[in-house]
């Protein structure tokens, strides 16, 4: 019989000690004003930018991205989106003032006030950017906050704990490391709201256990987000987007295309293009692939996870259209494109969140219609077509968390828009205002004259 792993007592007891300090210290931090707040953001910011360079050692060493892509999603986004919250927060907090319907004479509003204490779970694919940011949004809203960094960094782990430790006091935001066991523990707390970034399994999980104290959650999932080309467009500008999607981090992000639709007689150039930006992108003179500028795969149980993925729809009858080469000694990947897919496959019917695209082909956007309409919502839908009314059909017969026309990502990148999943890809959104009211609740206050 399996044991079930046991927090350390003095885990728990620190773990149950913060919450308390958080509890009690909530209503100080509800009234704080904006300009306590944008200075709370401000030194958050600054500890960024002092801790740039440990920053992209530590998650050099946990994952081997590229620099750059490092600098651009750990440390220059997240600073860019501290800031946003700076410059927008005296407009955000300003309440909404609305006519009432049932007597002008009186007034109403709309206030936005902190939900209390939040627990915000941290994953390992983008291990700052994508925990710093909902701290940044709860601590604009006047929240307290509790973080779990995830254990599958923990170079990142430690640098981030240091960066939190630096900025905040513990009975505002407290910052806690550790395994499966330590994130378990957490969620047994009465928490005000959760914010949780992650697979869609676990979501499950953590949906469970906010339901047992009727948090509030934003859960931002994912899914398998399919890509549709239509006729007419331009394929090695496609390809070009489609092999960069699938090199950044490795294929590993919630956005990332994870299967295409395209017309049998575009599939060859779209094979060809592929192969093209892919080789220009990663491989050296000599036909050598440039690790560097690829990352790993997170750890091995991923790897082997997805070779079954890949063998399987070989087995089945896939092709290997581009890349297939796999090195277990260092986790990495080749980009890889399969054609002759079904759905029966199991690498059509789970998330793969590696550099691997499935390519199907199909006669009648109804077909391809229909096939996502019998899935599960994905996180991002991505087409390509030049046709208005295409793509007109397209958004009012599918549903997904965001979409982007004639690119990738773009949804994402847009602070403007909220970003989100739906159902089984997530629920709530966030990102730059959103961001703001995923940790705020909306207090209807009516006054009579």
């Amino acid at each position: 019989m399996t044991s079930i792993p046991q927090i350390a007592p003095n885990v728990a007891k620190d773990i149950a000690r913060v919450f308390a300090l958080q509890q009690a210290h909530q209503w100080d931090v509800k009234a704080s004003p904006a300009e306590v707040r944008k200075a709370k953001l401000a030194k958050l910011k600054s500890a960024v930018e002092a801790h740039a360079d440990a920053i992209v050692s530590a998650v050099l060493a946990d994952t081997r991205k590229p620099e750059g892509e490092i600098r651009v999603t750990e440390v220059m986004n997240i600073a860019a989106n501290i800031q946003r919250n700076i410059d927008n927060l005296d407009a955000w907090m300003t309440p909404t003032e609305i006519t009432p319907s049932m007597n002008p004479d009186d007034t109403a509003q709309i206030m936005y006030e902190a939900r209390g204490v939040c627990l915000v779970l941290g994953p390992w694919n983008f291990p700052l950017g994508l925990t710093l940011g909902p701290i940044a949004a709860a601590v604009a809203a006047g929240n307290c906050c509790m973080v779990k960094l995830t254990d599958l960094c923990p170079a990142t782990a430690r640098v981030a704990a240091s960066i939190i430790r630096d900025v905040f006091n513990e009975n505002e935001v407290a910052v806690f490391e550790g395994d499966v066991v330590v994130a378990t523990a957490l969620l047994e707390l009465p928490f005000s709201h959760i914010f949780f970034t992650g697979s869609t399994r676990v979501g499950k999980l953590v949906m469970a256990a906010a339901a047992k104290h009727l948090s509030s959650v934003t859960l931002e999932l994912g899914g398998k987000s399919p890509v549709i080309i239509d006729e007419g467009v331009d394929i090695e500008k496609v390809a070009a987007q489609l092999a960069n999607a699938k090199q950044f981090n490795g294929g590993q992000a919630c956005i990332c295309p994870d299967y295409v639709f395209v017309k049998e007689g575009q599939i060859a150039a779209l094979i060809e293009a592929f192969n093209t930006n892919v080789a220009k992108n990663l491989y050296d003179k000599n036909g050598e692939i440039k690790k560097e500028s690829i990352a790993q795969i997170v750890n091995e149980g991923n790897f082997i996870r997805v070779k079954a993925l890949f063998d399987d729809a070989l087995a089945q009858g896939a092709t290997i259209a581009a890349g297939g080469e796999w090195d277990a000694t260092d986790l990495t990947i080749h980009p890889t494109m399969l054609t002759e897919v079904t759905p029966q496959m199991k690498i059509m019917q789970e998330e793969i969140f590696a550099p691997v695209l499935p390519v199907m082909t199909y006669d009648s956007l109804d077909q391809v219609i229909g096939y996502i309409e019998a899935r599960d919502k994905p996180l991002a839908l991505y087409i390509y077509s030049n046709d208005e009314a295409n793509v007109q059909k397209l958004l009012s017969r599918t549903s997904s968390g965001g979409v982007t026309v004639n690119g990738v990502f773009s949804h994402y990148l847009e602070n403007q828009l909220p970003f989100g999943g739906v159902n089984q890809s997530g629920t709530g959104s966030y990102h730059g205002y959103f961001g703001f009211k995923a940790f705020s609740h909306e207090r209807a206050v009516y006054r009579h004259r």
